[in-house]
């Protein structure tokens, strides 16, 4: 079965783990920090390391004071980590539907869903693609609400030449092996605002607090630590930051041949009857984490079945997140958004990944031809 994505393993990744494992230290050393300086040099903002995307969110929500009573606003067109993630400090999840050709967040939508109680408006990266930052922040700004991008698809992206982590207050990755780098399971925070990313190195570090000028009690001794605010265990270990900073030094590469891939897609895929191709935007540089195809004439099913029995490894991404019968519990109803539903109904992402080959990609536009009769 051909993945529809899939890590890229060199020997530099396997002999940087195999020295970690060496080492004194498996858990937080030294290469949690190194780490963290090589996403700040990737992220364009200071960065900390947490167990994976979805630790990632959670502990950025938890970073906003975000509580019982708040809002979030977010978009349907996601992994539901984006909205459980705040569900679980307690907060309303809101649903704003999503731009037409990107199936990003449409600021229009997450504006209009905007109250008194609104603390968060939560943008997603779909498929590498950066949100529209700019008239979102002029949401947040106005409404004096906090801005998160939750973008586990775009690391390596630009957004009208700036880097994905200055964009939002807020900014999370993830790492796992179908995203453009790998850590095996991991993520990471940035933060262009220091004190948010206090709290989220608080919050991964199950509250703790060692710095002897924030303790109440600095007299206590070498072994003294405080817990100021409950957190959790999301350390991000030794050996896996030491595979994520392989990683890193290949990401410009990974960039490259997702390019390449694609670019051969829009060129092989042009004229094929009843597909639509990824939109393009001009002021965005991505890199493409997902191919996502709209295939119409309510035949995405049929296509995804016998692209499957061919050994072809398709996805779709994602269900309405509020489709979730632990939103449908909640007294979500289909409906809602009706243009991230739409999209939906046609999105199949086909194989993309850096090791993917021109031959397998070959194979993927034969056999999507052969089915929509081109």
């Amino acid at each position: 079965m051909l993945p529809y994505g899939r890590q890229s393993i060199d020997d530099a990744d396997v002999a940087a783990v195999v020295a970690a494992m060496g080492s004194d230290w498996l858990t937080t050393g030294p290469r949690v920090a190194a780490f963290e300086a090589d996403l700040e040099a990737v992220a364009g903002a200071p960065c900390v390391t947490v167990t994976n995307g979805t630790t990632a969110l959670h502990a950025a929500y938890a970073a906003t004071g975000l509580a019982a009573g708040d809002e979030v606003i977010t978009t349907p067109m996601t992994f539901v980590a984006t909205a459980s993630g705040a569900a679980l400090l307690g907060a309303t999840v809101v649903f704003a539907d999503v731009e037409e050709d990107t199936a990003n967040l449409d600021p229009a939508a997450a504006e209009a869903a905007v109250t008194s109680r609104t603390r968060v408006i939560s943008a997603v990266d779909y498929a590498g693609v950066p949100a529209d930052y700019d008239r979102l922040r002029k949401i947040t700004d106005t409404a004096g609400v906090f801005l998160l991008g939750d973008a586990a698809h775009s690391i390596g992206s630009t957004y009208r030449g700036r880097p994905v982590g200055t964009l939002a207050d807020l900014t999370t990755f993830s790492f796992f092996p179908t995203k453009n780098l790998t850590t095996g399971e991991g993520g990471a925070v940035a933060s262009i605002r220091p004190e948010l990313l206090e709290r989220v190195r608080d919050f991964r570090t199950v509250g703790s607090v060692r710095d002897p000028r924030r303790l109440r009690r600095a007299d206590e001794g070498g072994w003294h630590y405080e817990v100021h605010e409950f957190g959790l265990n999301y350390r991000l270990p030794d050996v896996l930051c030491a595979l994520g900073s392989a990683q890193l030094r290949r990401l410009a590469a990974f960039k490259a041949r997702r390019a390449r891939l694609t670019a051969r897609y829009d060129e092989l895929l042009a004229d094929v009857p009843g597909l639509r191709l990824p939109a393009r935007r001009s002021d965005v540089d991505p890199i493409r984490h997902l191919y996502p195809v709209r295939v119409q004439d309510g035949r995405r099913r049929e296509v995804y079945d016998r692209l499957r029995a061919a050994g072809i490894g398709v996805q779709v991404n994602y269900i309405p997140v509020y489709w979730h019968p632990v939103f449908e519990d909640l007294g979500y109803r289909r409906g809602m958004c009706p243009v991230a539903e739409s999209f939906y109904a046609e999105e199949l992402s086909l194989p993309l990944f850096a090791d993917l080959t021109d031959s397998d990609q070959d194979r993927v536009v034969e056999a999507l031809r052969g089915i929509l009769g081109s």
